[in-house]
């Protein structure tokens, strides 16, 4: 069981749990960013629904097997915010390589990019979009992805090299577009009220199972309903939570919970997994970690975002005004999220070199109250990135000219 699952002891512990017959309805799989936990989650599903003995055998041919290796089980949904595309340009790259080098690790490559789309696909199913008001284009969005899906799954060969990167390309763009215009930043409650209507449905074999990924984003009241399907959740459906902040999920969650963890891989275990999925090398991207190696193939490098960055923070400990319709550019609007992300963490490198004075950690805590609120405005009020950067230079030019001598030694550091 969980072969596919790469140093985690998290698959021993379930496994021997599944074999004892002493698993329970509710889990919290808990650990940091790419250390495997949605990979378990599906994987768990796929055990508990294997119709051949041993149970969970990675080769199983069996009908359920190969709809869950697939993606394709209707027994599973996948909900939560996630941004997916990193992973699918990576896997994209991937098997285009292979395509053009004629590896023998063409059909696994060809299966990880299938794979890598459908963990955004699956995230917009009629079950948990229903009554939405956007349902349609949405449903309209993954009928266009899957067309191309058609191209790229078996059994239908493979396009030429040149067809191939368009069709490549062309998909990219619409996950791109599916994720950007249509994925919420926080689980909604009506999702999770239309996953505990499912969840009481029956179904004729099999365990459902139901992943909820970042748990940790949940809002209040998206809380209290989850706590509800929890309380007396349905014998035949297991309810799967992930989370890489633990401590903040509330009690009353994590009291209904088992928690399985998830550790850090060494630099040395990671390098090996990229080997063994993408069959690349950390090293040859100047990448320290799986989460590093994906973002290489975002439209605008790490290390350029964190330049652009550097001088945002710089122009201002200086008493200019950023540029920020240039910066917006330079970040290419900062789509997909993670490259804001990734800009508003290299920000929060500045004032937190200053924690070792008293002064310095007051414009410390000011200027990470400044960063946290440009990231809300934008992923939970739907602020534009040019009207939440705005309001954050008005922010630090404010604590800057209250603190010039304190700005002026983050930059000198």
């Amino acid at each position: 069981m969980f072969d596919n699952l790469l140093f985690q002891s998290a698959g021993d512990l379930l496994a021997d749990d599944i074999v004892n017959d002493k698993l329970p309805g509710a889990l919290l799989f808990s650990g940091p960013l790419s250390s495997g936990k949605l990979t378990c989650a599906l994987e768990l599903a796929r055990i508990l629904s294997c119709k051949k003995s041993p149970q969970g055998n990675w080769l199983c041919t069996c009908q359920s097997c190969l709809q869950h290796k697939s993606l394709l089980s209707t027994n599973v949904l996948l909900a939560g915010p996630r941004d997916c595309l990193p992973e699918i340009l990576s896997a994209s790259h991937t098997l285009l390589t292979a395509v053009s080098e004629g590896t023998p690790y063409i059909k696994a490559s060809r299966y990880l990019l299938v794979r890598s789309i459908r963990k955004l696909t699956m995230r917009f199913s009629q079950i948990l979009w229903q009554d939405d008001d956007r349902l349609s284009k949405i449903a309209a969005a993954v009928s266009s992805i899957d067309e191309y899906l058609e191209e790229l799954d078996f059994p239908r060969e493979l396009p030429d090299l040149a067809d191939l990167g368009k069709i490549c390309d062309e998909v990219a763009k619409l996950c791109q577009k599916l994720q950007s215009g249509f994925m919420y930043d926080s689980l909604p409650v009506i999702q999770v009220r239309n996953a505990s209507a499912w969840a009481h449905l029956s179904v004729s074999n099999g365990k459902k199972v139901i992943i909820f990924e970042n748990a940790e984003q949940m809002l209040d009241s998206v809380r209290n309903a989850l706590l509800k399907i929890l309380e007396e959740p349905p014998s035949d459906t297991i309810f799967i939570l992930t989370t890489a902040r633990r401590g903040a999920i509330i009690p009353t969650i994590l009291s209904r919970v088992r928690t399985y963890s998830f550790q850090e891989r060494t630099k040395e275990q990671q390098n090996e997994i990229i080997s063994r999925v993408f069959h690349d090398d950390i090293n040859e991207h100047a990448a320290s970690s799986i989460s590093d190696y994906l973002q290489t193939f975002l439209p605008v490098s790490p290390v350029e975002i964190k330049k652009v960055a550097h001088e945002f923070f710089t122009t201002i400990a200086r008493s200019g005004i950023p540029d920020i319709q240039q910066i917006i550019k330079s970040c290419c609007n900062f789509d997909p999220r993670i490259i804001l992300k990734i800009f508003l963490v290299e920000l929060q490198t500045y004032p937190c070199r200053l924690l070792e004075t008293a002064a310095g950690c007051e414009v410390a805590a000011e200027c990470s109250d400044s960063l946290r609120n440009c990231w809300l405005n934008i992923v939970i009020y739907n602020q534009t990135p040019a009207a939440a950067l705005e309001q954050l230079v008005r922010t630090l030019s404010k604590i800057n000219a209250e603190h010039s001598r304190v700005f002026a030694a983050v930059i000198s550091v």
